[in-house]
């Protein structure tokens, strides 16, 4: 303990610990001594089970520990007082003898707080002949727990494998005192003297016998770890020139022993219990720590480097597509990569096996790397919905992650969502609903932003829409779009209609040329024509669209839907489509007949082509 006085530690005296009588023997037998180097129990008897004395509870209290009875009370002081966890087993559960082991994995295992847990076989255990009893350093068993009908107990201390308990603490997400101390490092050389004060303090607070001798498994003792000290070295990092006695004192009050001393350094021997101290610059930085921060001298001028990193053609362009968005009402949000597992099962098109699953998840609903961005941003939209706030507009950046067999790999995309209406009420103002081709405006703005063009409709593959259209280049998918499935929202209780577009960003920073062409702004007047279709079912637009460019490629400019009509007064099988026809020439003023003359080559294909007729 560092408190920067000089004055000695008083240990508690275990002096008058002594073996009342060995009437309870209980033999151990470590399987594995890397995961347990050291294991070390004594059976106490005739104890009584109550509530601990005013003085336990309150000094628990004060530490924020709630009281539970007199015998794990004691093993929740020692742990705090000596940094050793203890466990205190029923003696009378005990089967024949301890056995320190791991299971063969999926063994089923219920732990204090009654929870069935599906054990891994790396799961370091303390069992019986019958099964096991308590997780190794982790968490305690049912079936093996203290209980006011307890007379008899064997007390477990313990020196457990840092990296076996951390890892068995984070599969099954049990974060306990134990397992904390445990996965950072003990002392492996105060297990007796804690499981000696603990017993003592089990007699003075519930009575009873010390009924067996101690029982300390320690095949291989762990000795203190050596270092060599360079001046130099310390003087070069903490960035002052400290004096060789100074530096001495500081290592004596850390009880770090010098073994040798040269002109150049020193050789030390440092206590096994410090595991945080094993390099010479861990040596350095305690040294820098006890001598003090704010004693260390700097100069009046402060030095920097600023970087001029330029960005990169990719950065650019996103970042004009997320200004454009911007200006178009939607926020930029950041999900978390991590997401469950659990998400695959609502869409065929993601796989299980695809899935990259962390080997050290924070939790179950942070297990996986995601295969899609659709979900995080549903989550997004139900957490604000969720709060009364249902008219959003959201896009992301990011990216997906997958796992093959030849490896894995990661893609960027660009989503969009929008749900809710589409602006505010106000008095001039009435609420509109968001729709397709509000939406569908969106995405064609991005495209055509980017300049991307001779674009085509393909087969819509994903099925998290239950309508949508996807858009490509040859036979690769720049964007799918759509209204997501009623199935997939209810898993994330949304009810209203959610509109989302998923772009193949990578495919598309491919497409871009880097040649961008101006053209003059015209000077002649454009002219607007409208045509309402009788068309079959069958026919969409998109179709309409490319016989009319091919029909008229110089001075056809745009070409739009702004009407669909289905039902009463039309024939069965038919819709009307209702397109407008930009026309424009840049060189002159069209003339009424050169417009009529287009109008009806356009007019005459559309009829012969796909059997359209005007209303």
């Amino acid at each position: 303990m560092q408190t920067g006085l000089n004055i000695e530690l008083i240990s508690p005296s275990v002096s008058n610990f002594r073996v009342d009588k060995r009437t309870l023997k209980i033999d151990v037998n470590v399987e594995n001594p890397l995961l347990a180097p050291r294991y070390c129990g004594v059976t106490i008897s005739g104890i009584t089970v109550k509530p601990s004395p005013d003085w336990l509870q309150n000094r628990l209290k004060s530490i924020g520990l709630n009281p539970k009875n007199n015998i794990v009370d004691v093993t929740n002081y020692v742990l705090h007082e000596l940094g050793q966890p203890l466990h205190a087993f029923d003696a009378s559960k005990i089967n024949g003898k301890i056995i320190v082991k791991t299971l063969p994995a999926g063994t089923k295992f219920t732990t204090l707080d009654e929870v069935e847990r599906s054990l891994h076989e790396e799961d370091l255990m303390i069992c019986d002949k019958n099964g096991p009893l308590c997780i190794a350093g982790v968490f305690g068993g049912k079936n093996s727990g203290i209980l006011e009908t307890t007379t008899s107990i064997f007390l477990e201390s313990a020196y457990f494998n840092p990296v076996s308990i951390r890892k068995s603490a984070k599969r099954h997400q049990l974060n306990t005192d134990a397992s904390f101390r445990f996965e950072r490092g003990i002392d492996p050389n105060i297990t007796e003297y804690a499981l000696k004060r603990a017993a003592l303090l089990i007699q003075e607070v519930a009575g009873g016998e010390i009924t067996s001798d101690i029982v300390d498994i320690y095949p291989k003792k762990i000795e203190d770890f050596h270092v060599i000290l360079n001046f130099n070295n310390v003087n070069k990092i903490i960035g002052q020139e400290l004096s060789k006695e100074i530096i001495k004192n500081i290592l004596a009050s850390l009880e770090i022993k010098v073994s040798s001393v040269s002109d150049a350094g020193l050789g030390l021997t440092i206590p096994s219990y410090r595991v945080d101290v094993q390099r010479e610059i861990d040596v350095i930085e305690e040294i820098l720590r006890v001598y003090g921060y704010n004693n260390i001298k700097f100069s009046d001028k402060l030095n920097a480097t600023v970087s001029n990193a330029p960005r990169t053609e990719d950065y650019k362009v996103q970042n004009v597509i997320a200004s454009q968005l911007n200006s178009q009402g939607f926020h930029e949000m950041m999900a978390n990569s991590l997401t469950t597992s659990s998400y695959v099962q609502l869409s065929e098109m993601l796989k299980e096996e695809h899935n990259v699953i962390m080997l050290n998840p924070l939790s179950n609903d942070l297990a996986a790397m995601r295969q899609s961005l659709l979900f995080s941003g549903l989550e997004a939209l139900s957490y604000n919905i969720n709060r009364k706030n249902s008219d959003l507009k959201f896009f992301e950046f990011g990216k997906t992650y997958h796992k093959f067999e030849s490896g894995f790999e990661e893609h960027k995309h660009l989503t969009m969502f929008i749900t809710g209406n589409r602006n505010q009420e106000s008095w001039t103002n009435a609420q509109k609903p968001t729709d397709f081709f509000m939406f569908k405006g969106y995405v064609n703005g991005v495209l055509e932003r980017l300049g991307i063009q001779k674009t085509q409709i393909l087969p819509l593959k994903s099925d998290v829409f239950s309508e949508g259209i996807a858009i490509g280049f040859g036979n690769d998918v720049l964007v799918e779009y759509g209204v997501v499935k009623k199935s997939i929202l209810k898993h994330f209780d949304i009810k209203q209609e959610v509109l989302f577009a998923d772009f193949n960003w990578a495919l598309i920073l491919k497409l871009l040329s880097n040649t961008i062409k101006f053209t003059e702004i015209p000077k002649y007047p454009e002219v607007r024509r409208d045509l309402s279709l009788l068309l079959d079912d069958g026919v969409s637009f998109d179709t309409i669209y490319k016989l009319a460019r091919q029909t008229e490629k110089s001075l056809l400019k745009d070409i739009n839907l702004f009407d669909v009509y289905q039902g009463k007064n039309l024939p069965e099988g038919k819709k009307s489509y209702t397109v407008s026809f930009t026309i424009q020439d840049n060189t002159k003023t069209l003339t009424d007949v050169q417009i009529d003359k287009i109008m009806g080559k356009l007019q005459k294909n559309l009829e012969t082509e796909l059997g359209a007729s005007l209303r």
